[in-house]
């Protein structure tokens, strides 16, 4: 089996699950775990016969995939922020909208002082919000906290692997008694559960069957839960002029907003490249 054989093998399995764009995008992606060639030497090279190994290795990576599952899982690996991070079925696999939520605080991070601020994150994953921000800004105090202890330790392995001192801890910071152990902060950032429960069976398989579900879904009567404990924390813990990063669900934009719009905050929703209303920054009022 050659490289281009391989691929198209990949493809043509995949094709009832993708489109035809996002097919190729994975199959060059698999094959490049497997070969070990980029992309460019994949079609420099592409009539090279894969070993026996290589091509065993695609055929039980390909059934993987068949079944829905996504190829980052298979792999290990997603890349965020131009950074590699280690992903595990106790993680939410990276996605660029949250990419847009990082760079919105990198730019507004880039036109602040530089006096060390601390930052809390709620909901670590895989850390990959809190470790680009730690390796685009070294002076940050980084805390992030999770209640999944697998995720947690995912998190830790990144930070090692790419030499970010962030300070992960696990935590349900839905639980207030827990939350009341955290120090005062200047900013927070989170991507927490957001879906409601009800639009699970509207969803891609390869994320309702896969992705861990904790990390995903809210309960309808309470979607905004999360939302819902980081203001109370904030309006406590946070410093005077403090901002906080949020990402949304699209279809609860405008309830959040409500949600910081209440005199302790002032809060603007932005939306992401593809025009969804996807994040929001609220601001701690000084009284």
């Amino acid at each position: 089996m050659t490289i281009r054989e391989g691929k198209q093998l990949i493809k043509e399995a995949i094709l009832a699950l993708y489109d035809d764009r996002e097919a190729g995008n994975i199959a060059s992606l698999l094959m490049e775990w497997i070969s070990g060639k980029s992309r460019m030497e994949q079609l420099m090279d592409k009539d090279r016969t894969l070993t026996n190994n290589q091509a065993d290795q695609l055929k039980r990576a390909t059934a993987k995939l068949s079944a829905g599952e996504p190829v980052q899982y298979i792999i290990g690996e997603a890349w965020f922020m131009e950074q590699p991070f280690i992903v595990t079925p106790d993680t939410l696999i990276p996605r660029p909208e949250t990419e847009e939520l990082v760079e919105w605080m990198i730019k507004d991070l880039a036109q602040q002082a530089t006096t060390p601020l601390r930052v809390l994150e709620v909901g670590s994953g895989t850390g990959c919000i809190p470790i680009s921000l730690k390796k685009k800004f070294p002076e940050l105090q980084v805390v992030s906290v999770d209640i999944s202890k697998g995720a947690i330790q995912t998190a830790r392995e990144n930070a090692a692997r790419l030499h970010a001192a962030v300070d992960f801890i696990e935590m349900d910071f839905l639980n207030p008694a827990n939350r009341e152990q955290l120090e005062q902060t200047d900013l927070i950032v989170s991507n927490p559960p957001y879906i409601k429960a009800s639009e699970r069976d509207s969803m891609h398989p390869n994320v309702v069957d896969f992705e861990p579900a904790t990390a995903l879904f809210v309960p309808d009567q309470d979607a905004l839960i999360f939302y819902k404990a980081i203001r109370n924390f904030s309006e406590t813990h946070l410093s005077p002029n403090g901002k906080i990063y949020l990402e949304i669900n699209q279809q609860l934009g405008r309830d959040v907003l409500q949600l910081f719009n209440n005199g302790h905050f002032s809060a603007v929703l932005q939306k992401d490249l593809q025009g969804n209303d996807r994040m929001i920054r609220a601001v701690k009022l000084a009284s």
